[in-house]
């Protein structure tokens, strides 16, 4: 009986070890940032787990891009360098396993830093934008717009009857985050919501990381989709003051 449970307990600390070990593996096989990404960004800095871009000039406002699940900050560093020359400090953090739902409250880090800012807007891609949801959620008081890329709110995260401003950016071609995902999804968005569909536009195309498995093709350069999400982001902001 004894060894009988001592081979079980070997069988079962086994298949946990394989699991864990399996997952972790999973979690470093990461979309990185291709070379045309380099070829638009000027520079890409990291420090203490961020990349940050600061405006030239002063600035009042802040924005946080949560990634999507294992896809390497870099990626978003065009729309934060674009953002920045508008006059936004935009931080990318870097997460534990390369999965934002793990550290949702990192943001909490340049908040700190960056005492000077008054509003703050967070959001994120894909499952980035979720974990950015979370966070918007139990920090309230200090979020003053949550936005999402090629993602939704859900029924747990459900700002329905609040007035927080939110954004909902979506591609016409996401084969992730569908555009039956995003039309069931609304009732989870508050008073003050606005949606803006990128035609032609996919979920890999977000950030700049090539091709990713279950996504359509895009019909328009991802360039061009980028620029969509930077004018939106923008906009937005602009249109709360």
């Amino acid at each position: 009986m004894k060894r009988f449970l001592k081979y079980s307990i070997f069988i079962v600390f086994s298949i946990l070890f394989i699991a864990v070990v399996g997952f972790y593996i999973w979690t470093q096989q990461t979309y990185e940032a291709t070379g045309e990404l380099y070829q638009l960004v000027d520079q890409i800095d990291e420090e203490d787990g961020w990349l940050t871009f600061e405006p030239t000039t002063n600035y009042e406002k802040g924005i946080i891009i949560y990634p999507g699940a294992k896809v390497e900050p870099e990626a978003y560093s065009y729309l934060a360098q674009e953002l920045s020359e508008r006059g936004y400090v935009v931080g990318i953090p870097t997460f534990r396993l390369n999965l934002a739902i793990i550290d949702k409250d990192v943001a909490k880090e340049l908040q700190a830093k960056y005492k000077q800012v008054s509003d703050w807007y967070i959001g994120g891609h894909s499952l980035g934008g979720v974990a950015a949801s979370m966070y918007t959620k139990e920090n309230k008081e200090i979020i003053s717009g949550l936005f999402f890329l090629g993602s939704y709110s859900t029924e747990s995260q459900d700002f329905s009857g609040t007035t927080l401003p939110m954004l909902s950016i979506y591609g016409e071609r996401d084969g992730l985050t569908t555009l039956d995902d995003v039309e069931e999804s609304k009732e989870y968005f508050s008073e003050q919501a606005a949606f803006f569909e990128i035609e032609g536009g996919n979920h890999a195309q977000f950030g700049i990381y090539g091709p990713q498995k279950g996504d359509n093709d895009a019909v328009i350069k991802v360039k061009e989709q980028q620029n969509e999400i930077i004018d939106g982001i923008d906009s937005w902001i602009s249109s709360i003051d």
